[in-house]
C-alpha cells in the first residue's frame, strides 16, 4: 500500500513537472527529454555489466571448482562406503558436511560482494549521466532537462542522443 502511494505521488509529482515544462516553454524556456530506456542500453551502460562479469568470473570459477571437489568426493565416499568402518564413514562425512558450509559462506560473500560492486558501478553510471545531463544543460542553455520516465515526450525536447555522445 505505501509503495502504491509513493507510485501515484511520483507519478503527480512528473506530471505536474511536465505540465510546468510545457508552460515554462511557451514563456520562452528551453526544455529537453533524456529518455532513460535508450541511455540504459547503450554501450557505456552494457559495458558495467561486462566489466563485472570480467571481474568476478575468476571468483566463480574457484567456487564451481570446489563445488565438483565436494561433489567428487561426496560421490567416492558413496562408492567406497561398503569398505569403510562406520567412524570412517562418519569422519568423512563430516568432513564433506563442513565443506558443503564453507562452499555455503563462499557464494554467500561473493554474492554479497557482487551486489555491492553492481551498485557501485551503477552508482558511478549515474553519476556520469547526471554529469552529462548537466555539461549539457549549461552549455546548450537549457532551463530544464527532465529525465526517467515519461508519458509522451516530443521529439523537440529529446535531448537523449546529445547525452549519449557525452557519455563517450
Amino acid at each position: 500500500m505505501k509503495r502504491y502511494c509513493l507510485k501515484a505521488l511520483a507519478r503527480i509529482l512528473f506530471a505536474t513537472l511536465l505540465m510546468s515544462a510545457a508552460t515554462l516553454s511557451h514563456a520562452g524556456t528551453k526544455v529537453g527529454y533524456v529518455q532513460m530506456k535508450v541511455i540504459m542500453q547503450s554501450p557505456q551502460s552494457l559495458n558495467v555489466g561486462k566489466k563485472l562479469m570480467a571481474e568476478f568470473s575468476p571468483r566463480n570459477a574457484e567456487v564451481e571448482k570446489f563445488k565438483k571437489q565436494i561433489m567428487d568426493k561426496e560421490a567416492a565416499l558413496e562408492k567406497d562406503a561398503a569398505n569403510l568402518s562406520q567412524k570412517e564413514y562418519a569422519t568423512k562425512r563430516q568432513e564433506i558436511d563442513y565443506q558443503k558450509i564453507e562452499l555455503d559462506r563462499k557464494k554467500t560473500r561473493q554474492h554479497e560482494d557482487f551486489l555491492i560492486r553492481k551498485q557501485e558501478e551503477i552508482n558511478n553510471f549515474q553519476n556520469n549521466v547526471n554529469a552529462a545531463v548537466t555539461s549539457l544543460g549549461q552549455s546548450e542553455g537549457y532551463d530544464l532537462i527532465l529525465y526517467n520516465t515519461g508519458g509522451y515526450i516530443g521529439p523537440r525536447v529529446d535531448v537523449t542522443d546529445k547525452v549519449l555522445k557525452l557519455l563517450k
